[in-house]
């Protein structure tokens, strides 16, 4: 397993990358987001775009005019009572 570790900001982020099988995967051990990819450049990229996903940097949450778009109610999109899946935390 490697380990790379790069400043950012204020903190540092430190990226395990590892081979399984057939796949790399790629850890940020800071937010714990992993992701992997056929090549260690996919994995390394898809981790980037995780991670900004994670923070918050990329991405919004949709309108309810494009889940209408989708076929999906926004009535019904939602967990209720019941808490998210672990995937989503």
């Amino acid at each position: 397993m490697a380990s790379s570790t790069r400043n950012g900001g204020d903190h540092t982020d430190e990226i395990r990358l590892w081979r399984e099988d057939d796949w790399w995967v790629a850890k940020d051990v800071e937010t714990g987001v992993t992701t992997q990819g056929q090549s260690r450049t996919i994995a390394l990229e898809n981790l980037d775009e995780a991670v900004a996903l994670h923070d918050g940097d990329v991405g919004t949450e949709p309108t309810d005019g494009e889940l209408n778009e989708l076929g999906i109610d926004p009535a019904d999109n939602t967990t209720g009572e019941e808490e998210p899946p672990d995937v989503l935390d």
